[in-house]
């Protein structure tokens, strides 16, 4: 990235249905995550910073995952970063869904595209279970402020990087070349840093979240 050696670790969904039915729609499996925990460790031990790009709907919840190991292996991701020794940048590039998603985002800059989402349900599941009808997705969605301008508002997201019109997916280079340019400025900022004190402010940055401010409102 810019010519500086990076690891690059992200979720794959496909385009075409053959290949979203291959990579399982995003959703990764246990194997996946600690595919993932053992690229974030030899990042660690060469020296190079962690580029995760985030767009899965969720972590796989099939009795297979499950039996697996799947909700350690999405502790043991999110562990490894909140301590890794080396700067972390999250982009979600489409949808970031609830622990599968925090596997690869707990990071000291959070980015997302303008048009992507990132929650920790969806809003069909939650319509579901709060009112109960699936109908009511969009109110639940409006509930839970899941969109990249409201996250930046929250202080979830550090930067909206803004996508080619109409968007990402109508011109892939110029979408690629925007990020690639967002990355690397949050990048070139976090080099430097002493690796305790990143490591304090990331760990820091993911205490805040939900807390109790004193106007009343959260964050």
């Amino acid at each position: 990235l810019d010519g500086r050696p990076v690891m690059v670790i992200g979720h794959q969904k496909g385009h075409t249905t053959a290949e979203l039915v291959a990579r399982n729609f995003g959703m990764a499996s246990p194997a996946g995550h600690r595919k993932a925990l053992r690229l974030m460790r030899l990042a660690a031990r060469l020296g190079l910073p962690v580029v995760t790009l985030v767009d899965t709907p969720g972590a796989d919840p099939g009795v297979s995952a499950e039996q697996q190991g799947q909700a350690a292996a999405i502790a043991e991701n999110i562990l490894a970063l909140s301590v890794l020794p080396t700067p972390v940048v999250a982009v979600v590039t489409g949808e970031g869904g609830s622990g599968g998603a925090l596997a690869l985002a707990v990071a000291d800059r959070v980015l997302m595209l303008e048009h992507a989402v990132y929650s920790v349900i969806s809003p069909e599941g939650c319509a579901a279970i709060l009112w109960p009808d699936s109908s009511a997705a969009p109110q639940a969605a409006r509930a839970l402020r899941l969109t990249a301008a409201d996250l930046c508002r929250l202080g979830v997201v550090d930067e909206v990087v803004p996508e080619p019109t109409p968007a990402a997916h109508g011109d892939p280079a110029a979408a690629a070349d925007l990020l690639g340019r967002a990355v690397a400025g949050h990048l070139a900022g976090l080099l430097d840093v002493p690796t305790a004190t990143l490591v304090r402010h990331r760990r820091n940055r993911f205490r805040r979240y939900g807390a109790a401010r004193a106007t009343g409102t959260t964050r």
